[in-house]
């Protein structure tokens, strides 16, 4: 069946890759993917297929959906969102595309064996600091919905590593302004932000293995010889240990206080985006993933830690039982995320062949999950029983 699975996306393949290149050459950043968010749900009307979109009040988000037959319910997610300036740096273009892949061909199982359940397909914008999926959950995308997939590019294969949770703090320094040459009535806002950000620089030696923290600055300054009144940066504090998060809070906000004190300016804190939750790994689907890769003469390497990184998906992994597994964007370098190498791998051949190699497992998870009550069941029993 897998080879069967495989087969059918193999039939597709001109199409998708077509598709994947065009998101690649229309970059969009968050909640701005019109073009990919529409184009994706045109290549599934073509298809055959009725879209939603927009979809849960958020406006480039769409659902799709196929099966009639009362049933377990499955879902792939596709991201497509771009990164500023770098483009498809994440390689969310392939994302999308193996979702699709994915989709395409379980419900092709669906028809071809008139099972019961259904395959849902979830365009889910604005995971690069947006929170597309976060807002998603919040208006109701998972009711009915029992289990959830995605595949990401990497540099590797490897199963799904789980991810930090990751909260985002816009902090703003109010000084006095003055002269830089007659200084001694101002407030200097950058010295504020530079005392926060060395203050940060500190903590890190006493951070545990599974947290980050990490800022850039927004605003410091115009010209040299004016004292700064208004500083602003952003701060990711991010942690693998959920329940660390408050800790990271309450010490960062004392040390946005200890600049304040040092300064004589005042501070302002607010969340800049929501809180991506850390991912809970599903290892029934793991372990099934590796096999397909495996099975499709992918080399598979398992990871040395829990992944360092934040993605909203893992919000979805906290209410229903989900995986987020890996496959490698290319077969010849290893390109770091985030990186014009990895936009570059992202719109290549390599890259693009394991992202159909990884939607064939996935489907063929679908499969099984829509088909075998007791592999089913293993991933419910593994879902309520890991921690969060």
């Amino acid at each position: 069946m897998l080879n069967k699975i495989r087969a059918f996306i193999e039939s597709r393949k001109n199409e998708l890759r077509v598709l994947s290149d065009d998101i690649w050459n229309h970059p969009e950043i968050a909640y701005q993917e019109k073009y990919a968010c529409a184009r994706a749900c045109r290549f599934l009307n073509e298809a055959g297929f009725q879209t939603t979109a927009p979809y849960c009040g958020v406006e480039t988000a769409f659902r799709c959906e196929y099966g009639t037959k009362p049933g377990p319910v499955f879902a792939f997610a596709s991201e497509y969102d771009a990164l500023p300036e770098i483009g498809h740096g994440c390689g969310h273009n392939l994302i999308c595309t193996a979702g699709i892949a994915g989709f395409l061909a379980l419900a092709e199982r669906i028809k071809e064996e008139n099972l019961p359940g259904r395959a849902v397909l979830l365009g889910t914008p604005a995971e690069e600091g947006g929170g597309g999926k976060v807002r998603m959950v919040e208006a109701g995308c998972l009711k009915g919905i029992d289990a959830v997939v995605m595949t990401h590019p990497s540099a590797k294969n490897s199963p799904d590593p789980g991810s930090t949770a990751n909260i985002g703090l816009e902090i703003t320094f109010h000084g006095r302004s003055s002269h830089a040459a007659l200084a001694e009535k101002a407030i200097n806002a950058l010295d504020a932000v530079q005392l926060l950000f060395t203050a940060v620089s500190y903590f890190r030696q006493q951070l545990p293995e599974h947290a980050r923290i990490h800022g850039v600055i927004l605003d410091g300054g115009v010209v040299p010889n004016v004292i700064p009144d208004m500083t602003r940066c952003r701060f990711y504090l991010r942690s693998g240990v959920e329940s660390w998060i408050s800790v990271l809070e309450k010490r960062f906000r004392d040390m946005v206080k200890g600049a304040e004190l040092m300064t004589g300016c005042t501070a302002e804190v607010k969340p800049f985006r929501p809180m991506y939750r850390s991912r809970k790994i599903n290892k029934v689907m793991n372990a099934e993933y590796v096999k397909c890769m495996e099975e499709l003469g992918m080399v598979v390497t398992m990871p040395e830690h829990q992944g360092r990184g934040s993605s909203d998906f893992g919000n979805f992994s906290q209410l229903i039982p989900g995986v987020h597994p890996y496959f490698a964007v290319s077969n010849t370098s290893e390109p770091p995320g985030h990186s014009t190498e990895f936009c570059a791998c992202a719109g290549q051949d390599a890259g693009f062949a394991n992202a159909m190699s990884a939607a064939a497992s996935l489907a063929f998870i679908g499969y099984r999950f829509l088909t075998d009550p007791e592999f089913r069941c293993a991933v419910r029993k593994d879902f309520d029983t890991s921690a969060s």
